[in-house]
């Protein structure tokens, strides 16, 4: 018993000063990531104009600076109905809606693993029992998305649409016609640049397969956009996800053009940074 309390102690000491790496790691990386942010942004002359959006990033459950940017865009724009879908949220600690959720938004999110949902009903159960949440377990098609918007009851007008699936998003995106929401977040394909119209190949058994062969271009996603009656009002500097606000509500709140030669950003994904703290709220 007194060898094994040695070996266990041992055990515990190595998994310490493994995390005590980890964390300064992280706190070193989040330095540096606030740091290169200052430099490129905040002190960049191209985006100092009051009507971009760049500026106002900031992280809470978003992956990049998303939730930052949303909150400006619902400050210029204002809120309706509170309402918010979002699709490919995983386990719910990484969206863009979950401090929409927090903030006392209502909405959808539809995820196709069944041991993401899982741990969702156990994390958001609170939110889920008062109503303030609902939860779809199904694979997403261009072919079944409207059906599941009629069987959550999503109004018409939303404020919110997020669409993150890594692969099927431009036809996802294309298939919903009979809901308009005010907002729509969705992610690009960074590595092609204004003026290419890349489209990946519908199917609607395909996942993503961890290369560089998913989505579209933000090009071709501003022309479906214009086909829809959108605007593209920004991207995060990240690379990651442009931002859409339908046109009757552009008026004169955002940067003009509304191209994606103006607002393209480069994949800059060593921007990412998880320090955890969001998973912790929910332990």
């Amino acid at each position: 018993n007194m060898q094994f309390n040695k070996i266990d102690n041992r055990i515990f000491e190595l998994y310490r000063k493994v995390e005590h790496i980890n964390e300064m790691f992280i706190r070193q990386h989040s330095l540096q990531v606030e740091e290169y942010y200052r430099i490129n942004v905040l002190e960049n002359p191209k985006y100092s104009n009051s009507k971009r959006l760049n500026k106002f990033e900031y992280q809470v459950f978003s992956q990049f600076g998303e939730d930052g940017i949303l909150a400006e865009i619902f400050n210029r724009i204002g809120v309706t109905n509170h309402f918010f879908i979002e699709f490919g949220v995983e386990n719910g600690t990484e969206t863009n809606t979950t401090r929409t959720l927090l903030n006392g938004w209502n909405g959808v999110w539809i995820e196709g693993e069944k041991s993401h949902v899982e741990d969702i009903h156990k994390s958001f159960a609170g939110y889920i029992a008062n109503g303030s949440l609902n939860v779809l377990n199904s694979f997403i098609t261009a072919e079944n998305i409207e059906e599941l918007f009629n069987k959550a009851n999503i109004p018409q007008e939303p404020d919110l649409l997020s669409i993150d699936i890594d692969r099927n998003d431009y036809h996802i995106w294309k298939s919903i016609n009979r809901y308009r929401a005010r907002v729509v977040v969705i992610e690009y394909n960074a590595i092609y640049r204004p003026g290419d119209k890349f489209i990946v190949p519908y199917d609607s058994n395909a996942r993503w397969d961890g290369s560089s062969h998913f989505g579209a271009s933000l090009e071709a996603y501003c022309q479906l956009g214009s086909e829809k009656g959108y605007k593209l009002v920004g991207c995060t500097f990240s690379g990651v996800n442009a931002f859409f606000v339908r046109e009757d509500l552009i008026a004169n709140h955002f940067e003009a053009p509304y191209t994606a030669e103006n607002h393209y950003e480069p994949a800059r994904y060593f921007l990412y940074k998880k320090d955890g703290h969001y998973r912790k709220i929910f332990s």
